[in-house]
């Protein structure tokens, strides 16, 4: 089980993580929400330990962000020094999964956390991921960094296309196929809806996903398997 652990008290973040590695459970932490939301939203982690009050944004924050901008259903057990009925209604509403009230007890937690886990590997939307870029193929909803980026049909499918066979070169011949069907478009059709894609996805950030193959066609990767 990997496991993020946003918490600002570094005694409590440190039990946690000690607790949950000595039963063999990869966790990573965060000690604001600002960086905790990024690591959420970059990596795949099986569940989230989510303290409500954190510097830079709060739990409640983090929590709809990364439900409503990043579209990411990662459960979320959250941690709250107050018993407080509103304020775990509030929670919940914001995408909180569990509520624990401090302190608590790490047998507990963990229990919790490997029950979350395992209802998080149900049925769940289908979700295509590249490094940081995410594209909901049921809401057809795409993000980058948490940001939402707006695409037209043919975005979409050229998108999609790149997406499913990522890491691997898909030819030109390939994604005309499947944006334009036996319709083939004019020559430079493809070229246009590539760079258009190109500015939506990649301009705006630091790293490259989509790179050409000259003479064969392109493909998305992360930057450093670029060589590969």
């Amino acid at each position: 089980m990997r496991v993020l652990v946003i918490e600002d008290n570094s005694d409590i973040a440190t039990n946690i993580g000690d607790y949950l590695e000595d039963r063999e459970h990869v966790v990573d932490f965060a000690g604001d929400g600002v960086t905790g939301l990024h690591l959420a939203v970059v990596h795949d982690f099986d569940v989230i330990v989510l303290d409500l009050t954190l510097p830079g944004m709060d739990g409640l924050e983090v929590a709809r962000k990364l439900r409503h901008e990043a579209h990411k259903q990662t459960p979320i057990l959250m941690l709250t020094a107050r018993d407080a009925l509103e304020q775990k209604l509030t929670g919940f509403e914001s995408g909180a999964d569990d509520y624990m009230t401090k302190p608590f007890a790490l047998q507990e937690l963990s229990a919790r956390l490997e029950v979350l886990a395992r209802r998080g590997k149900g049925p769940q939307s289908r979700v295509l991921k590249v490094a940081d870029l995410t594209f909901n193929l049921d809401t057809l909803t795409v993000n980058r960094e948490g940001k939402s980026i707006q695409l037209n049909p043919i975005g979409l499918k050229l998108l999609q296309a790149l997406m499913e066979a990522s890491p691997s070169v898909v030819t030109r011949q390939d994604l005309e196929q499947k944006v334009w069907g036996e319709e083939l478009p004019d020559s430079d059709s493809l070229r246009v809806h590539i760079h258009g894609l190109r500015a939506a996805i990649d301009k705006p950030f630091d790293k490259p996903l989509i790179h050409t193959r000259h003479g064969i066609g392109y493909r998305m990767v992360e930057p450093d398997a670029v060589q590969a």
